[in-house]
């Protein structure tokens, strides 16, 4: 147990035994620090952890309070409406403009789509693949040919099975990370001037395949806790040819959601019955906050029609870029594309990645991962909720490791981005989740980096920045 949380604990404990009651102020932060030797910071963490937890809240300028045992139900998220109208799309831009801007300007990364690397096993990794250079010096083209190295296919097949989905492993195509992945089934399935499906919001990376491809873009209304809505899936399809719909039914990008179980079942069933492909990115189905591993869409698919993609770049390394695809009937053709596409898949992180799942503990590294980030999201909504200003709604994410959200109405998320970015702070402006201007009031952050003073300052920084925006509109308004 950490120091914040060993405090935390202390201090509910406290409160359980009556020591301090409702609505009675705790001792300030620099007391604790003082009378603990603690640092500042690990108080301030466990406080935030109290109050993600619903046992203390904090009033501005007056410190912690204990609160009624209740919670506070917050308003939730509303589903999404977007107009039901194909469109080209071109965001590639914008979202290169943004992920360069957090490389180059030593920021805090709230905008990162990317996890923090220091929870990463890089160095186990490493030393794997050190191994396997001094082992074999003879490598060639063929070593590395698709569908790719089988002692990591293998492993990838014994991960699922131990996850609950037994699958065949020769329906794997190892490729370039999720992205090649997703890039290739649609490639598979589609071609220019098609339209896909897609939910909205959408993760960027979804559209930025359907822009390579020259496709169109139809956004489906999409509920925060329950995923992309069936009914309006149907009104579209009925409407329209359909190449393919592209879904993330666990822990989406942004919203954070997991479908619910017979809702997977049904959308595997109307996507087989329109015989149109799904393409799944499962990405996130290994970073789930609750006791049980959290089924796939692949896991329903009787007939082929799901097209499973996912990588290790979110939950082992972000340095490999290994990543797999499952898709189904198309998998003989995704393998050829595969091959005329970038030929293969570099074998030293292939093997390396085989020997950790084998050998170094794998599940041990998830577990650790995954009460970090359940904490970490409990404790940015409630900094959230505490720094900005009344109307400001957040996304209740199930896994994963970002947080969507939805700021007053009229604050531009593209200017907020830019008066952050002075200030030394990323953020994800809600513009690039969408080919429409749906979402210029939401922005996305990114809670996988270890909690610090630093963080907690930028969400305040951001807090004061969204309030700017609002006061300099209420002349007009």
């Amino acid at each position: 147990m950490k120091l914040y949380e060993k405090l935390a604990t202390e201090i509910e404990e406290q409160i359980a035994r009556g020591v301090f009651h409702v609505g009675e102020r705790l001792p300030s932060i620099r007391q604790m620090s003082q009378h603990h030797a603690l640092s500042i910071t690990t108080v301030v963490h466990a406080y935030l952890l109290l109050e993600s937890k619903g046992i203390v809240e904090s009033h501005p300028q007056s410190g912690y309070f204990v609160r009624e045992s209740a919670k506070t139900v917050q308003p939730a998220l509303r589903t999404s409406q977007p107009i039901a109208v194909s469109s080209h799309v071109d965001v590639s831009r914008l979202v290169l403009s943004t992920l360069r801007s957090i490389g180059s300007h030593d920021a805090i990364p709230l905008g990162s789509p990317y996890p923090d690397p220091a929870l990463f096993p890089s160095e186990k990794i490493n030393r794997r693949a050190y191994s396997i250079a001094r082992r074999k010096t003879q490598w060639g083209v063929t070593d590395a040919l698709p569908p790719g190295n089988p002692h990591l296919i293998r492993q990838i097949a014994r991960r699922y099975l131990q996850n609950g989905t037994p699958i065949d492993p020769n329906e794997i195509v190892v490729t370039i990370g999720a992205t090649e992945a997703i890039n290739l089934c649609l490639q598979a399935v589609g071609k220019t001037g098609d339209t896909v499906a897609v939910e909205s919001p959408t993760f960027y990376a979804m559209l930025h395949a359907i822009e390579r491809m020259g496709m169109k873009a139809i956004e489906v209304a999409t509920h925060p806790q329950q995923g992309i809505d069936l009914d309006a899936l149907k009104e579209v399809m009925d409407q329209q040819p359909i190449a393919a719909c592209m879904v993330m039914s666990n822990f989406q990008n942004p919203l954070g959601f997991q479908m619910p179980d017979e809702k997977k079942q049904a959308l595997v069933n109307l996507m087989t019955e329109r015989k149109v492909p799904l393409i799944e990115n499962d990405v996130y189905n290994e970073l789930y906050f609750g006791d049980v591993h959290p089924r796939s869409l692949k896991s329903y698919d009787t007939e082929g029609y799901v097209m499973h993609c996912a990588s290790f770049s979110k939950s082992l390394t972000t340095a490999s870029r290994i990543g797999w695809a499952m898709p189904g009937r198309y998998r003989d053709h995704v393998e050829k594309l595969k091959f005329l596409n970038t030929l293969t898949t570099p074998t030293f992180p292939q093997l390396a990645i085989a020997e950790y799942l084998e050998h170094d503990g794998y599940e041990h590294h998830l577990r650790h991962v995954r009460k970090v980030y359940a904490q970490q999201a409990n404790m940015m909504r409630a900094a959230v909720q505490r720094f900005f200003p009344a109307g400001t709604l957040t996304s209740q994410p199930k896994g994963g490791y970002v947080l969507w959200v939805e700021l007053p109405a009229g604050v531009d998320s593209m200017k907020l981005y830019e008066r952050a970015l002075e200030r030394g702070i990323t953020i994800g402006p809600g513009t690039m989740f969408s080919i429409s201007d749906s979402y210029r009031n939401f922005i996305r952050l990114n809670y996988s980096y270890a909690w610090s003073r630093d963080i907690d300052e930028a969400l305040k920084t951001l807090g004061q920045l969204v309030a700017d925006c609002l006061r300099k509109q209420a002349p007009s308004s």
